[in-house]
């Protein structure tokens, strides 16, 4: 006897469509208690990551609508757009230079550009380059400002092209500012900030210095070895005049004269305000999770992004809190710590990884390294150079350096060496950062405005100056 229940018009439909006849007859039923968990954790998540884009969404819209009336005011036609410029350097431990830039692009930028706020952004691809960068833009300022180096000439422009005085410039880069993204940014800046209103004035070929040092050190000399002439070949005596041409040095231009003694200026002037923008990278295993949740919470980036960009187009300022005054006996303790702005984003170093620490050790190192098989090389070139032997088939294959090339190989492993360990003797946590007592006078950090005048016409802004 079937006892099959008929068939409904649309199961009989359902089964000429290819569906098989047991998915069609078997009865629904909740899902097992494996699927529940998958299911409530993936939805769960999704929904979390949805409500977090969203709420970026609506954040950076937020500020946007609060500075646009801004870009909407209409200057006057010789005017310039205010300009801020960006400075982000290499995070300690991440081959990837450009992250506090792309920090700055994804969540400072977008007020910004909304505001009608120009920047330029300068980027340090390894440690030590922004602050060497900084001290020589002070210092070739100073030059011009006492006259040592005469400007750039202008006899080729239209005649009737607009020139602002240097004033004017001046006035025109005290109302934009400078953005700082980072904790290792800061502490170049500062370094750069006050090697360049500390530093001599002269004008240094560091290169030539580095050449010199090198020079002396005595790792390319060899013991002097006259060739007899009744065993010289013309061949072997032709490559010995060709190796010293290769050995003397070119006639060099005179080096420029030293720049008459300066002493170091009792007040710096004023800078543009700085906005100080919190910034961590996460690198390394043991730091997943933060990235997991940084990449689920973005909104907090966001709004921290949106309310810095805020302080700057407000152009609400204060004074920098400098670093407190070490106390006179050394062995007080539980003294009050004052606030400064020298510790900012003192509390992002505890992420650097620690093998950090080997960076010193990991440069000897390699020198160390290096110099045990420079001998060796320097043996194949010569005996190559001088034809003292027939190359072999794997030097013919791969010919090996040359002594020249040697020589340049070593400048710039030696220039690379050097510049890894000043800058990480720069960013390192144990670092502080260099402070000037001329500071406190003239560097000014942005702030929130109050919140007493938060609308339109108190905080109308004009950001230009006029020529």
């Amino acid at each position: 006897m079937n006892t099959e229940p008929p068939k409904s018009g649309i199961r009989s439909a359902l089964e000429y469509t290819g569906i098989p006849k047991s998915w069609l007859s078997k009865r629904p039923k909740l899902p097992s208690r494996n699927w529940l968990i998958f299911l409530t954790v993936t939805s769960s998540i999704t929904s979390l990551f949805i409500y977090d884009r969203q709420q970026c969404k609506k954040i950076r819209q937020e500020y946007i609508d609060k500075v646009k009336h801004l870009s909407e005011e209409t200057p006057d036609h010789l005017s310039y757009p205010r300009k801020v410029t960006v400075y982000g350097s290499k995070w300690p431990g991440d081959e990837d230079h450009d992250q506090s830039m792309r920090y700055f692009r994804k969540y400072v930028k977008p007020v910004l550009v909304a505001a009608a706020v120009d920047y330029e952004m300068v980027n340090g691809r390894r440690h030590g380059d922004l602050a060497t960068r900084i001290a020589d833009e002070i210092k070739k300022r100073r030059r011009l400002d006492l006259g040592l180096d005469s400007p750039a000439d202008r006899s080729g422009m239209p005649p009737r092209y607009t020139w602002r005085t240097k004033e004017q410039l001046r006035q025109q880069e005290l109302n934009g500012g400078i953005v700082i993204v980072g904790r290792p940014t800061w502490k170049e800046f500062m370094t750069g900030l006050k090697n360049g209103w500390t530093d001599p004035l002269d004008i240094v070929d560091h290169d030539e210095e580095l050449s010199k040092e090198l020079e002396a050190d005595g790792r390319f000399d060899e013991p002097d070895e006259p060739m007899e002439g009744a065993s010289a070949s013309p061949a072997q005596m032709h490559n010995s005049q060709f190796y010293a041409s290769l050995q003397a040095k070119p006639s060099l231009p005179p080096p420029p004269s030293p720049a008459p003694a300066v002493d170091v200026p009792a007040t710096v002037p004023a800078l543009p305000p700085i906005l100080l923008v919190s910034f961590v990278d996460y690198v390394g295993i043991k730091l997943v999770p933060h990235m997991i949740w940084d990449w689920m919470n973005r909104r907090h980036h966001v709004r921290a992004g949106a309310e810095a960009g805020y302080r700057l187009v407000m152009a609400h300022t204060r004074p920098i809190n400098p670093p407190a005054t070490k106390p006179l006996f050394s062995d007080i303790t539980n003294a009050p710590t004052l606030d400064t702005d020298v510790n900012f984003d003192k509390s992002m170093e505890g992420y650097f990884r620690s093998s950090l620490q080997s960076i010193p050790s990991d440069i000897e190192r390699g020198r160390k390294k290096y110099y045990e098989q420079l001998p060796a090389k320097l043996v194949v070139a010569r005996e190559l150079a001088r034809n003292v032997r027939e190359p072999t088939k794997d030097e013919i294959k791969y010919p090996p350096p040359t002594e020249v090339e040697l020589r340049a190989e070593r400048m710039t492993k030696e220039k690379r060496w050097r510049k890894d360990l000043g800058g990480w003797e720069i960013v390192k946590p144990s670092q502080e950062v260099p402070w000037d007592p001329r500071f406190e006078s003239a560097l000014t950090i942005f702030v929130d405005p109050p919140k007493e005048s938060g609308n339109k016409e108190e905080h109308s802004f004009n950001d230009t100056q006029s020529n």
